[in-house]
């Protein structure tokens, strides 16, 4: 069985930091690519950053300068270092894994995880 399991949200004071981390079991994690997304209340689901299955890595604007993406391929886990978070980065945050190279788009996604609560108050 396929699970992805998105933990280390929390309430936040803006420019604070957190880490998020993904724990994936149920496929061959070292294959496929991991993305991180956001959906805030009322507003679409957008992707925050991936990291291919070489290492390649991509943030969305927003969030650029500020996350970092890396994998721990030997525990199946990707992580997303948020500093200098911003009231505006409030939201659920998943995790996804995708198994051709992916773009920040949700389509290109195959599997998804339960989110995790990120609040950030100003």
């Amino acid at each position: 069985e396929v699970q992805l399991q998105a933990s280390g949200g929390g309430l936040v004071q803006a420019g604070g930091s957190l880490r998020l981390s993904c724990a994936a079991s149920g496929f061959t994690f070292d294959d496929y690519a991991i993305g991180w997304f956001r959906q805030a209340p009322g507003k679409e689901r957008e992707g925050v950053s991936c990291i291919t299955s070489a290492g390649t890595t991509y943030y969305a604007a927003s969030v650029k300068g500020r996350f970092t993406i890396f994998r721990d391929n030997a525990n199946n886990t990707v992580y997303l270092q948020m500093n200098s978070l911003k009231p505006e980065d409030t939201a659920v945050y998943y995790c996804a894994a995708a198994s051709q190279t992916p773009t920040l788009a949700p389509p290109d996604y195959d599997y998804w995880g339960r989110g995790t609560q990120v609040t950030v108050s100003s």
